[in-house]
């Protein structure tokens, strides 16, 4: 038999052999060998199309400018909790989900990808595994297509699938074109294989899908990652909402529980006082660099006196 394998090696090697063809996933677009199909990805963040950062007044994304706003600073607590886990275990991809709609889920993943690529040197990726209600290409004001779906069914190379962020080191995948079967998509082996080879080329990969409870695409694709965040909203989501959507889930890979929705007044009124304690006000700005221009301009004229 090892003469027979060696044969069928050597066959294969010299091109007698053809590889097997792609499987269509029964969409009306059969899947065509990607170009980049192989295990080598150097070189193709570089050919990334880069896009402004444009986002809409009422999206309610954090500023990465105005590090002492509230939000901010909680998404940040959010990144060194994740950065530390981390350190003591790898996990390079997580998928953000809830238990139901509006929540806050999609909003969750994105800032936390801001703040993530907000470090130096830490690449990160937002990708929108949400086929059935995208919304991160509408978030950063790009085209929904090219996007993952449009990868996984061979119609582009996976550099075209992805945009860059200018002036950050944040990269998104949109969700690409609609599909009318997005969980048989998803059970397609280039999924797996796109999610292993993705952390050679970034950091964190950060995945936005759709709830636990109204679809199994979540579940499915907490399997294919190292970790899953469950998203809960105060005053929408029940008790027994978050033990069904746990029950969903298909291994124990919750890496944590953020709650969404909450007044800074509400949970943490200590830290409230403290937050106002420690954070210039813009008053507070003015006021000090007004100060210090008059110190300077005093200082200034006492050397003119010395000097006359």
């Amino acid at each position: 038999m090892s003469r027979v394998h060696d044969a069928l090696r050597r066959a294969e090697q010299s091109g007698a052999i053809t590889p097997p063809a792609p499987r269509s996933n029964g969409d009306a677009h059969p899947a065509a060998p990607n170009s980049d199909a192989g295990p080598n990805l150097a070189g193709l963040l570089e050919q990334v199309q880069e896009v402004p950062f444009r986002t809409a007044t009422d999206s309610l994304l954090i500023d990465v400018s105005r590090p002492h706003e509230a939000p901010m600073e909680e998404f940040r607590t959010l990144r060194t909790r994740l950065n530390h886990m981390k350190s003591l275990q790898p996990i390079h991809s997580v998928v953000v989900t809830s238990p139901s709609p509006a929540e806050g889920k999609s909003l969750s993943a994105t800032n936390l990808a801001l703040a993530e690529a907000h470090l130096a040197g830490n690449t990160t990726l937002l990708a929108d595994f949400d086929f059935r209600r995208p919304i991160v290409h509408t978030l950063f004001g790009v085209d929904r297509s090219p996007g993952i779906t449009d990868y996984l069914l061979g119609r582009v190379p996976l550099h075209q699938a992805m945009r860059k962020i200018a002036g950050t080191n944040l990269y998104i995948m949109p969700a690409g074109e609609a599909v009318i079967n997005p969980l048989e998509l998803l059970n397609l082996r280039e999924v797996k294989l796109l999610l292993d080879r993705l952390p050679t080329l970034f950091n964190w990969i950060i995945l936005d899908s759709p709830p636990l409870l109204f679809a199994a695409d979540a579940s499915l694709l907490s399997t294919l990652c190292h970790g899953t965040l469950l998203i809960v909203r105060i005053g929408h989501t029940t008790i027994d909402s978050v033990t069904r959507a746990m029950q969903s889930l298909c291994n124990n890979n919750v890496v944590g529980i953020v709650v969404n929705g909450a007044r800074r007044g509400e949970l943490y009124s200590k830290y409230t006082y403290y937050h106002s304690y420690y954070t210039p006000k813009e008053k507070d700005l003015d006021e000090e660099k007004s100060g210090d221009e008059a110190e300077a301009e005093e200082v200034a004229e006492t050397a003119a006196g010395e000097q006359g």
